[in-house]
């Protein structure tokens, strides 16, 4: 029967005009939550989620009240106060919501719960993988359970805990229920989940580095904090963060120990994970995890499976002949100790009928039996779409080469060897279209002048931004949005000054071209003097202008928003915004700039300089359009990461038979089917092992 508290929520859901999905879009909890607090199949909603909602819904303070009330519970006065006064205790509010949300979704989404949770257990690790108990605060018992987490964490003095296991052992099953627990129960710190893959030591430090994911998955984080720098330093520095460090055998291969150096030193509290192998190798070279207690996971028992495998079918019987097997002994059971290859066995032959378990007794070694179940379980949840294993294949190969397990839109693509070519093809196809377009019809016509023009213009912006884009740092998403209202300060000058010397550059080469287009349709044209005049002034005018407008996109610049770190393509959808901002400002600014200061400069050299200059309101405007409009399609498609995803994830990949043209899509519905999985801003695969062998058949095909 529905609650009181899913009537008020139905009620004011439905003021607000939003449907189930789109209010669990906006509060960044599960569209099940939604709907069984609505219906009352949920009766007892947790602090957090309460708090999402409300302000999802915008309720006024009597409303908030309500609802609270409604839900037997009541906001805390004095964490509201805090909250107004204390810019980290409002990021820390922020900040937990959003990872209480994106877990839940994700527990979920790969039905850890459908129909109960695999039991996953661990021991005591080996003395030698662990510190002495003096530097861990105690002698405890270690031993555990899933359910017991965080009781076992919070026995260990030190709140450093090292969690061990083979590959598919349930660790990301383990950092996720350890996250989901914990912040149920405090607010503060809040735990988070970083994959240490993308980590690298020699690189950047171990704060530094943890407060960049920070920033990159929830930008809000890049804001302004107490003490000059960025909210998400002020919380990793005061530990108002507690990393959860998933995947130490994942960071490159050469790096263990440099990253286990790291870590030690400093003092978080933090929860580390790894395969055994890794970490022993790590310690052996270097010490151990100072002050870090350690745990192995047990593998599943035939018990376990057999208690498992039955409830994710209706069939009765069709699991009694492999669980007989498992019994037994031998290659099935060894296989069958993992929760990864359990999963993968129940979404081949439990929840594909065409795929009866007894399949699984044809293969008589372990390989052969992994091998099964890696290589079937694209097919079985791709049943009607034999593209799927290509497109996955390559996006697995592409991480693979980038040496990460991160799937992050603005990085697909920059595995190519002729990345920069394409973006420069990209540039110039832009560019001298604009051109014609621009100009044709401005001037009426489209006369040989101008398609010469378009074409050089074309050749010489593709190849400029193109070796441009080469030679930039990696793109990273703008974390920024415009604002109406913004201060000037040293960063607008810098921003002013890099603006004045790239448009000078443009506008000499713009200036060159020109010259060239007219002496290549009117032989008598003096070529040396139009290229002095013509790259003379458009240097100044390109470089003046340019500097006005990156000036004034610094000067507006404000952090993304909390609502933008919901997903990876909310992040893109919002890096997309931003750029398209940036030259919505731009492009008039500029082209208003240029059309007065030519004509300015034209009145100039014809006056007191005597040059014969050829200069009309419609010339100036012309060249301010073709110079703005030309420019924001150069700076945005080669020097920003949403232009390159759009040059190369959308375009040239789908051009190429690499990936689907509906590309979010297919990333959205992989990640429904289980393929993909969530970590912020990126996609990553379901598990590593699924990763390799998608690459390792992607490359035999090729």
């Amino acid at each position: 029967m529905t609650s009181r508290f899913g009537l008020l929520l139905r009620q004011w859901r439905q003021r607000a005009g939003l449907s189930q999905e789109a209010l669990a879009q906006r509060a960044a909890v599960g569209i099940r939550t939604v709907r069984g607090l609505e219906t009352g199949e949920r009766t007892d909603p947790r602090m957090g989620t309460v708090r999402s909602l409300a302000d999802a819904l915008e309720l006024t303070g009597d409303e908030r009240a309500e609802l609270f009330g409604a839900a037997g519970r009541s906001e805390p006065v004095v964490e509201v106060a805090t909250r107004q006064f204390d810019p980290l205790a409002e990021a820390v509010a922020a900040l937990k919501t959003a990872v209480e949300g994106r877990w839940r979704r994700e527990e979920e989404q790969r039905q850890v719960h459908d129909p109960v949770p695999l039991p996953v257990r661990w021991t005591a690790a080996r003395p030698e993988l662990m510190d002495s108990w003096l530097n861990i605060g105690g002698e405890v018992e270690l031993d555990g359970r899933l359910d017991q987490v965080v009781e076992v964490y919070r026995r260990v003095g030190s709140r450093r805990l090292v969690v061990l296991g083979g590959a598919g052992s349930g660790k990301t099953v383990l950092t996720s229920r350890f996250v989901l627990d914990l912040v149920a129960e405090q607010a503060d710190p809040v735990p988070v989940i970083f994959s240490l893959g993308a980590w690298d030591p020699r690189r950047s430090g171990v704060r530094d580095w943890l407060a960049g994911q920070l920033e990159r998955d929830h930008p809000f984080l890049a804001g302004p904090g107490p003490g000059g720098g960025t909210l998400a330093s002020a919380l990793v520095d005061a530990q108002r963060v507690l990393p959860v460090l998933d995947g130490f055998d994942e960071i490159a291969h050469g790096l263990h120990r440099a990253a286990l150096v790291a870590l030690n030193t400093t003092t978080l509290p933090l929860l580390l994970t790894s395969r055994v192998d890794e970490y022993a190798d790590a310690v052996a070279g270097t010490d151990v995890l100072t002050s870090a207690a350690a745990v192995v996971l047990a593998e599943l028992s035939p018990q376990d499976v057999a208690e498992y495998l039955p409830r994710t079918t209706r069939r009765a019987g069709a699991w009694d002949a492999v669980l007989a097997e498992v019994a037994a002994g031998g290659p099935l059971a060894d296989v069958l100790s993992t929760p990864l290859m359990v999963a993968l066995a129940r979404r081949i032959h439990s929840d594909t009928p065409d795929h009866p378990p007894e399949e699984l007794l044809e293969f008589d070694t372990a390989d052969a039996l992994e091998r099964h179940l890696l290589g079937s379980f694209v097919p079985a949840v791709y049943e009607e779409r034999a593209d799927a294993q290509r497109w996955l294949g390559y996006l697995a190969d592409h991480l693979t080469r980038l040496g990460t397990h991160d799937l992050a839109w603005w990085q697909l693509g920059t595995s190519m060897r002729r990345r920069a070519a394409v973006v420069g093809l990209g540039v110039g196809v832009a560019v001298g279209g604009a051109d014609l377009l621009v100009e044709g019809l401005l001037i009426g016509a489209v006369n040989l002048r101008l398609a010469l023009f378009g074409v050089l213009i074309a050749l010489v912006t593709g190849v400029v931004f193109g070796l441009a884009h080469r030679r930039v740092a990696p793109l990273l998403p703008v974390r920024t949005r415009l604002r109406l209202r913004g201060r000037f300060g040293p960063h607008v000058w810098s921003r002013s000054l890099l603006g004045v010397c790239f448009g000078g550059l443009v506008g000499a080469g713009y200036g060159l071209v020109r010259a060239l287009a007219w002496w290549t349709v009117n032989p008598a044209y003096e070529l040396s003097a139009g290229v002095l005049v013509d790259s003379g002034v458009f240097a100044v005018v390109f470089g003046a202008g340019a500097g006005l407008v990156f000036g004034v996109v610094a000067a507006v610049e404000a952090p993304l928003d909390v609502r933008t770190a919901g997903s990876p393509f909310g992040l893109l959808r919002a890096n997309r915004s931003a750029v398209l901002a940036m030259v919505a400002v731009g492009v008039p600014t500029f082209a208003v700039f240029v059309a007065s200061g030519t004509g300015l400069l034209a009145l100039v050299l014809v006056g007191p300089a005597g040059f014969d200059v050829a200069w009309s309101p419609v010339t100036g405007l012309a060249l301010g359009l073709v110079g703005g409009i030309g420019g924001g399609l150069a700076y945005g498609l080669s020097l920003t990461a949403w232009g390159q995803w759009l040059v190369l994830a959308r375009v040239w990949l789908p051009l190429t038979g690499r990936l689907p043209w509906a590309l979010p899509a297919f990333l959205r519905d992989a990640y429904r089917r289980g393929v993909l999985r969530r970590a912020g801003a990126v996609y990553q695969f379901r598990h590593a092992r699924l990763q390799e062998h998608l690459a390792a058949g992607y490359r035999r095909s090729r």
